[in-house]
């Protein structure tokens, strides 16, 4: 036996949660002993409780192996663990990995749909807590327990007053129409022989609080309702199931508000759990089960907690807490004074002229659509008990900033603490160089991901928290090596699927309130769009290739196709006025552009200078202008773009004659695209940084006019006083063109700008997150639009793919091959960056030191790497640490 250390890292499906399996036949996942080069073959040791069974397999894969087994039944605890053979022969076993399924069949559900009784004079908003509560007696200790439970709205259960488990926000935000995730809980050690009480708080969350670009109530439903079933299995033997039904009570509890957007207000002088006389029968709700499901995410949780950095007092009894970073999550509050002090906390991104929160920034009215009011709101009424804290939990906020009023004081930063919430993703990469001012703003890039990371991508953590499909496209290769997205990755694909129109067409916003995806008729003509429906397309295949998941592939065939052949439709039957008027005869290759229909087109573009010095916004000087202009430039590249990733998914999954017509459908797009908006010199019809950008990075400017037109890029960048002026499509894909071809100089120095528009004038502006528009804080200090919005941060890949040089291969998935070629350039001294793969431990780190380059280079087990060096040398590296030297050519 090899005396190499053993397999580790054992994972089953994506989920970090070891509870709600929810499919019978899971996937395995392990990684090889530092030092293997290559594993030939594995034995798997299963053990369901009926006996241990072993499985070998002659292979060298390790990521999500198919189960080996007989499929799992429902609620199945299993043990499992994994030796490996390599050339110098079999490994130790790893230690054992124990998971347990969920309820796998629908049909096998027992329990209702219970609500509180509420009336039809119930409000619409500010609407209380409602405490659902039941009593029951175990005739022995228990010696297993698992608690199922789901909401319309969200919901925190309790065992005997202990909360059971610690996610936040749940069942989270779906669409419910169509899938309702469950959760199970382990709660052996909160049962006691005798009497038992099984309690919950629901509010209405997702489902009918506010909710949407709209914040409208009741979107989904009119009434909330709690879903629940616990299953004991006694020290005697025995076997209880208790769930929820007619014999459960309600009241209201002492949360009198609680809304996701505008906050929760408490009164603490109220008991947390209501009397018994205080409770009503509950309403069995007319709800299904068939939606019911098991998701791979990881849940949502209190994740990390934060000092105040100071408090102070503006005004008598007003006092502004500054954490001094932008959040998303809520603040635990200590010294709430005497008895009956009713304090308020409003939070915000952002503090106006006089050192006060604002949120003015957040609201306002966009072109043809209603004024949205915005607030972050609690209320606590405080009992004067010592020790007393306030936390609230049924809301979260995006903010750096608290206002707190009606404190008697003193209050200081002691009091104060930030609770960051959002989902409990492992972190895999990090970045760092010798810039400083650079680490801040990678930083900023991660906390505006973290911050927009609650249970699905969101494009804000306050005024929409809304999963904008074009948000999650741009940033989703980049979020794949900051952190392990593929549970929640795929979840939130099938919110995509779940929202998808009959016609094909991709909605903004998964999931999505019924008046955001096409009720609307406002909403109805601005949704199909490119760089925001082809989410369906290219981040499946992002999934796919960083953690080697052909199932998510096969999962999201459906919706792929689906999205391409409205593209095709659209192109094929739509033509744009502007062409219209040049002929009214379409020529051949227009049925292959796609510019008849609605396009954000380049969202959030810089504002532009004009001769008399004023600044105009591109989009809001003109609204119809802009709505009306023709975007088949961009249209026709991203359709182009589908047409190609769904061409090499099909190759994947083995669909040869989808894979040719696609191909073919791909190639006559690009022939139109060429046809249409590349001229002979090069250059791209919009003649503008994204045009050349976007053709450059898509492949569709011929080879040999690649050089020109990213010398038009390069003198147009220049022309703009070496500053960009791309949107929301083009700016993640900016640098890395720059430097493929052969503008490296230009690339850092566009990263280095310091000057409006630009990435570090976010930073030196105070900013901790990134931001919506370029010029989210001006020079004045006045805000405008989000303060946290990701999408422009997705430059930092380029920091992890050029600057430390490490890089995907697709034909390689989940990095079992792959390229590390840093690109230095700038000031830079040294840079490092490290992914933790799904084979393991991928480094990088450079110095230079004059002309003088090193790098040193880890590559897991299991992998191999090919290294290009600044001087062109190329070196194959093998599993383990190696490093090499060259001296930088001379501009």
């Amino acid at each position: 036996m090899s005396s190499a250390n053993t397999p580790v890292g054992l994972r089953v499906e994506h989920g970090p949660e070891p509870l709600g399996v929810g499919t019978a036949t899971p996937r395995l996942s392990w990684i090889l002993p530092a030092g293997v080069a290559r594993q030939v073959a594995y034995t798997v040791e299963i053990d369901g409780g009926d006996g241990p069974r072993t499985f070998t397999q002659e292979s060298d894969e390790h990521v999500l192996v198919p189960w080996p087994g007989e499929p799992l039944d429902s609620r199945r605890p299993v043990r499992w663990r994994v030796r490996i053979v390599t050339a110098a022969g079999p490994t130790a076993w790893s230690d054992w990995h124990e998971f347990e399924t969920g309820v796998l069949d629908n049909a096998e559900w027992r329990a209702s749909w219970i609500g509180a009784g509420e009336g039809d004079s119930f409000p619409k908003v500010d609407r209380p807590v409602w405490h659902l509560c039941t009593t029951f007696d175990l005739p022995a200790p228990a010696r297993s327990a698992r608690l199922y439970a789901t909401a319309h709205g969200v919901y925190e259960a309790f065992l005997n007053e202990e909360r059971v488990g610690d996610r936040e926000l749940t069942p989270g935000t779906t669409s419910y129409d169509k899938t309702l995730d469950v959760q199970a809980y382990d709660v052996t050690g909160l049962l006691r022989p005798g009497a038992n009480t099984l309690s919950a708080l629901l509010s209405d969350g997702w489902y009918r609080g506010r909710n949407g670009v709209f914040q409208d109530t009741d979107i989904w439903g009119d009434r909330t309702s709690f879903f629940a079933e616990l299953h004991v299995t006694c020290e005697n033997g025995a076997s209880v199931v208790i769930t929820t039904d007619d014999g459960w009570q309600a009241a209201p509890s002492r949360i009198t508000r609680a809304d996701l957007m505008t906050g929760q207000a408490c009164d603490l002088r109220t008991p947390p759990h209501p009397d018994a006389a205080e409770h009503r029968p509950v309403r069995i709700a007319d709800a299904a089960t068939e939606t019911l499901a098991w998701s791979a995410a990881p849940a949502v949780r209190r994740v990390e907690e934060i000092g105040a950095v100071s408090v102070t007092e503006i005004a008598p009894g007003r006092h502004i807490v500054d954490l001094g970073q932008n959040i998303s999550g809520w603040v635990r509050l200590t010294g709430l004074g005497p008895a009956g002090t009713a304090l308020k906390l409003s939070h915000g991104e952002h503090l106006d002229a006089d050192g006060d929160v604002t949120t003015e920034h957040l609201g306002g009215e966009a072109p043809g659509m209603p004024t949205v009011i915005f607030h972050q709101t609690d209320e606590v009424v405080s009992a004067g008990r010592p020790g007393e804290a306030f936390e609230p939990r049924h809301t979260v906020h995006g903010f750096r900033y608290v206002r707190i009023e009606g404190h008697p004081g003193p209050l200081t930063a002691a009091d104060v603490t930030g609770v960051v919430v959002h989902s409990d993703l492992r972190r895999t990469g990090r970045f760092r160089c010798s810039d400083d001012d650079l680490n801040r703003f990678y930083e900023a890039a991660v906390w505006s991901f973290r911050g927009n990371a609650v249970d699905v991508p969101t494009d804000c953590p306050t005024r929409e928290r809304a999963g904008w499909t074009g948000d999650f496209q741009l940033y989703a290769p980049t979020a794949s090596f900051l952190y392990d997205i593929a549970g929640f990755g795929a979840r939130w694909l099938r919110a995509v699927a779940d929202e998808q129109l009959p016609d094909g067409c991709v909605v903004n916003i998964s999931p999505s309130a019924p008046a955001d995806k096409g009720a609307d008729p406002k909403l109805a003509a601005v949704t199909g769009s490119a760089g925001w429906g082809d989410a369906a397309v290219l981040v499946p295949w992002t999934l796919y290739t960083v953690y080697n998941d052909e199932q998510v592939l096969r999962d999201q065939w459906p919706s792929m196709t689906a999205w391409v052949d409205f593209q095709t439709r659209n192109a094929s039957e739509k033509r744009h006025q502007s062409r219209v008027d040049r002929s009214a005869e379409a020529a051949a290759h227009e049925q292959y552009l796609w510019d008849g229909t609605f396009h954000w087109g380049e969202w959030t573009e810089p504002k532009k200078r004009l001769d008399d010095g004023t600044w105009v916004d591109p989009v809001m000087s003109d609204p119809m202008a802009w709505f009306a202009a023709d975007k088949g430039e961009i249209g026709t590249a991203y359709f182009f773009l589908s047409a190609s990733t769904i061409t090499k998914v099909a190759d994947v999954l083995g669909k040869k004659e989808e894979a040719a017509a696609y191909r073919d459908l791909a190639a006559r797009i690009l022939d139109a695209w060429r046809t249409e908006y590349v001229s002979d010199d090069g250059k791209v019809a919009s003649h503008s940084q994204a045009g050349h950008v976007r053709a450059l990075a898509f492949g569709l400017v011929p080879e040999h006019l690649r050089a020109a037109a990213a010398q038009h890029l390069a003198q147009l960048i220049e022309d703009a006083g070496v500053h960009l002026t791309t949107g929301f499509l083009a700016t993640p894909l900016l640098l890395p063109v720059l430097a493929d071809t052969g503008h490296t100089d230009l690339a850092y120095r566009l990263l280095l700008q310091r000057t409006y528009p630009s990435w570090l004038a976010m930073t030196d502006r105070g900013a901790t997150t990134v931001w919506e528009n370029w010029e989210g804080v001006d020079e004045d200090g006045v805000a405008s639009g989000s303060l946290n919005h990701y999408s422009k941060g997705a430059v930092i890949h380029f920091l992890h793919t050029h600057t430390a040089g490490i890089r995907l291969l697709e034909d390689s998935p989940g990095y079992r091959r792959f390229v590390v070629r840093p690109v230095p350039g700038g000031d830079l001294t040294w840079a490092e960056a490290s992914l933790d793969s799904t084979c393991g431990p991928i480094t990088s780190r450079w110095e230079r030191d004059g002309d003088r380059f090193t790098l040193k280079v880890t590559v897991p087990p299991g992998s191999t790497a090919r290294v290009i060096m600044p001087d062109g040398q190329e070196h194959d590296a093998r599993p383990g640490a190696a490093s090499w030297s060259c001296e930088l050519p001379r501009p």
